[in-house]
């Protein structure tokens, strides 16, 4: 039958040291404010084969929310830490008849099904590539594991004479509901179907094929609670129930294909990557797939809760972009289209606003055959939709949050060497981009900054745009475009418009060059600042540090700013969802403070900047559910971890500079392209001695406070001498 015509298999991954593993806690994030999922993928996989709660709510927004003790399904696809939930497609269930008598209405309504059931955490476990829970209602031990396309479902149960197996099409939760779904029974072991959705992204289509291990004996396909006589069903509401009278293997696996073209890609994916392999066969690929990806990254410690921080934030890194194409290249555009991606993957899931700081930078480093495809993926994008992304998601712009960050990431990557793509086209794009009359930048050519009557966050827009001017203007110089590259080095320095040289603050102005009145810097919402007031955004001039410091009255008035950020309290007046993990007014929480501790390097007391970044990584990440302090959004929370960790960060994205800071570990060896290897040691290194006195890379002094993407890339030792008490107090 066409199920076991199998076209192609995973390449093989060579067995990685697997101890690596066991310190990552998928569960890190699902708790709190982090918003992750603990189910299964692989590195940057299209299936995100996941629990679902059910219910609806900011806490549910991945639709696993770790203090709920019910489940009301698994379905292929989920969002990594985002502020809006999305997704949740092709959505399984299995249950034993007859369903308990006890059914509290109150949850049947806040889950949105009568199918859920109770669990324990002790009776569920999550591993990279891999998710395991017990359905206490039923009996069911359920298992997932996942290929690059395909999600793999094993229902073990406790009674062989009593399985049901509800999918679900018509799930509605959060901000995604059903538009359109179609289920057809080809035979009594394979269905294909689809279910297109709007929410966050306004036209989704997933298109799926499902094959059963074993035939089911009866089915039952159901619109709005009417059954449908019929091998097939289309409508919103729709739902099928899949009958096993008995499993003389007590159990059963269920493979199941996606694709946002057609079910025959679908079908075609699942045959290729999973048709031949058996759960644990998938199970033991997926797990030596993300054992090769972290094992690039070894670290020394003792410490195994710092262990478990890292690798977790290591695999979370590695959550997204996800792929979007499938194995024969088709993919859904941003122009409702299917369209070929010939030459590389497409990828989409680019939260761009929160992962050009540091996200897409760890990866130039980490996942270099990957940036050419990542930068293919935002110039197709930008072929099907004008310009280049926002917020990519399943082949739609969202236009979620600000600034057009697609920018910095094509920058960073064509400045650090990366050939792969059409330079010329990316330049024409950027451009585009920043020309455009949309989101305030009318305003902004016009007067230099976005008036407040212009559009909401208008000081966020005229910073944010800046920085993209400046990484406009860098790949302008690099491709002898002199005119271009002095035309945006001027718009770069825009933020000098806003910022007030009595308050020392980023403020707004009207569009007749006032300053809006009743300022105060500790104050949300006031409409000028996006998910931030003026403490945070004052400090977003990464390309200008130098300047910024000067504006501030120099080294020492800067330091004694950056002292104020992090004493100030909170305002007693309410503080908004997604201003978490504070210290001070300092907000880890939220993307816009992430550079702010690495800013010390440019004070008279340059020390502070590793001793605000080990507070930060000891206060702010723990190795628990709620061990993220605000959202995971994509890898940025993470990415500043890892660099944290290793001891430098960039602190402008685009630069192909690090700011150096104090590594959190006594060693840690990173596996570069070419078999190349980076060494980093901690002289010294323990919990008292916190400061660094003296760095050296390859036996040859560092005496600045930054080190080069192409020096660390060569491969070498960078060691850091730790002391007990500050010291690099004059570094230039």
């Amino acid at each position: 039958m066409i199920i076991a015509a199998c076209q192609k298999q995973p390449e093989k991954v060579v067995t990685a040291e697997r101890n690596v593993l066991s310190y990552v806690d998928p569960f890190i994030g699902t708790g709190g404010k982090g918003k992750t999922y603990p189910g299964a993928t692989v590195p940057f996989g299209m299936v995100q084969l996941s629990p679902d709660n059910g219910r609806s709510g900011w806490d549910w927004i991945s639709g696993y929310f770790y203090p709920d003790s019910v489940i009301a399904g698994f379905s292929h696809t989920h969002l990594s830490g985002t502020g809006i939930g999305d997704l949740y497609d092709i959505s399984f269930m299995p249950v034993s008849y007859p369903l308990p008598q006890e059914r509290s209405d109150s949850l049947v309504k806040a889950v949105g099904s009568p199918y859920y059931s109770l669990f324990s955490h002790d009776k569920e476990k999550a591993s990279p590539g891999y998710y395991q829970v017990f359905l206490e209602d039923y009996g069911i031990n359920v298992e997932l594991t996942a290929t690059k396309r395909t999600g793999l479902q094993k229902y073990s149960v406790t009674d062989k004479d009593s399985l049901q197996v509800f999918l679900n099409l018509g799930y509605t939760r959060n901000w995604d509901s059903t538009t359109d779904a179609h289920i057809e029974v080809i035979n009594d072991s394979l269905i294909i179907g689809y279910r297109k959705s709007t929410g966050w992204a306004p036209d989704q289509r997933v298109y799926f094929a499902s094959f059963f291990s074993e035939p089911f004996e009866e089915v039952a396909l159901y619109t709005s609670d009417s059954i449908v006589n019929s091998a097939q069903a289309t409508g919103k509401n729709l739902q099928g129930v899949f009958i096993f009278k008995t499993l003389e293997k007590g159990h059963i696996t269920i493979k199941t294909g996606i694709s946002s073209v057609s079910t025959e890609n679908a079908l075609f994916n699942l045959t290729s990557e999973s048709a031949r392999l058996s759960f644990d066969e998938a199970k033991t690929f997926a797990a030596d797939t993300w054992g090769k990806e972290l094992n690039k990254i070894k670290v020394t410690s003792a410490d195994t809760q710092r262990l478990t921080s890292f690798y977790t934030a290591l695999y979370q890194s590695m959550l997204a972009p996800t792929l979007f194409s499938d194995i024969n290249g088709q993919y859904k555009g941003a122009d409702g289209n299917i369209h070929q991606a010939q030459g590389y993957d497409r990828y989409t899931t680019f939260s761009l606003w929160d992962t050009f700081r540091a996200e897409h930078p760890l990866l130039t480093i980490l996942q270099p055959a990957r940036v050419d495809d990542f930068i293919n993926s935002m110039l197709a994008h930008y072929d099907e939709y004008g310009y280049l992304p926002v917020w990519d998601l399943v082949g739609n712009e969202t236009n979620m949050m600000i600034g057009y960050h697609a920018v910095p990431v094509i920058a960073d990557a064509y400045l650090k060497g990366f050939k792969g793509f059409d330079i010329e086209k990316a330049y024409e794009a950027m451009k585009k981009s920043a020309e455009a009359d949309h989101f305030g930048l009318n305003s902004y050519k016009k007067l230099g900054y976005v008036a407040t009557s212009d559009d909401n966050e208008s000081v966020s827009l005229t910073l944010e745009y800046a920085y993209d001017d400046w990484c406009i203007a860098q790949v302008a110089k690099a491709l002898n475009k002199a005119d271009d590259h002095e035309r945006f080095l001027s718009r770069s320095e825009n933020y000098l418009n806003l910022f007030d040289p009595e308050t020392k603050f980023m403020r707004a102005k009207d569009s007749l060059d006032n300053w809006k009145s009743n300022f105060n810097p500790t104050q949300y919402n006031s409409g000028d600042y996006i998910e931030a007031n003026a403490w945070h955004y004052t400090w977003f001039v990464p390309h200008q540090p130098e300047k910024l410091a000067e504006l501030m009255g120099g080294k020492e008035k800067f330091r004694e700013k950056l002292d104020a950020l992090f004493n100030t309290p909170q305002s007693d007046g309410p503080v908004p969802e997604w201003i978490s993990g504070y210290i001070g007014q300092y907000v880890h929480g939220n993307e816009p403070c992430h550079h702010i501790p690495y800013l010390y390097n440019y004070t008279d007391q340059p020390w502070q900047t590793g001793e605000k970044v080990r507070a930060i990584m000891d206060q702010l990440y723990k190795a628990e559910p709620a061990g993220l302090c605000g959202n995971e959004d994509c890898g940025q929370m993470s990415a500043w971890y890892i660099f944290s960790a290793l001891g430098f960060y960039p602190l402008n994205p685009a630069s192909g500079e690090y700011e150096l800071g104090a590594p959190l570990f006594e060693e840690v060896s990173l596996t570069l392209p070419g078999y190349k290897k980076l060494l980093i040691r901690a002289e010294g290194f323990s919990d008292k001695n916190r400061y660094v006195s003296n760095v050296t890379f390859n036996g040859k002094e560092v005496n600045t406070h930054t080190i080069s993407h192409e020096t660390l890339t060569r491969g070498g030792e960078l060691i850091f001498s730790m002391a007990e008490e500050p010291a690099r107090n004059t570094l230039d």
